[in-house]
């Protein structure tokens, strides 16, 4: 798996945006002390339920590949234009 240009960068957006979707959909309410890694597990079996990503074999269902997974998410939500895609 290679790391994406600014991936800690689109990690951050895809937690704002993820949350944002769980909270709207009524799927969960995060607190301000949730921590990343928790968000980050959430926002990916949530977004795999949704059929929105495909998910992985749970063998390979890692800290580092869900925040892979979802910056590739967030990456592909943005403008072309967008700084974080260059």
């Amino acid at each position: 798996m290679k790391k994406l240009k600014h991936e800690s960068e689109l990690v951050h957006g895809a937690i704002e945006l993820g949350v944002k979707y769980a909270e709207k959909r009524g799927a969960a309410i995060f607190e301000p002390t949730d921590s990343a890694a928790d968000k980050i597990l959430y926002i990916y079996r949530l977004l795999v339920h949704a059929k929105i990503i495909p998910p992985m074999p749970e063998e390979q269902v890692s800290q580092q590949s869900m925040r892979h997974r979802l910056a590739i998410w967030y990456s592909k939500t943005l403008p072309k234009d967008h700084p974080l895609l260059k």
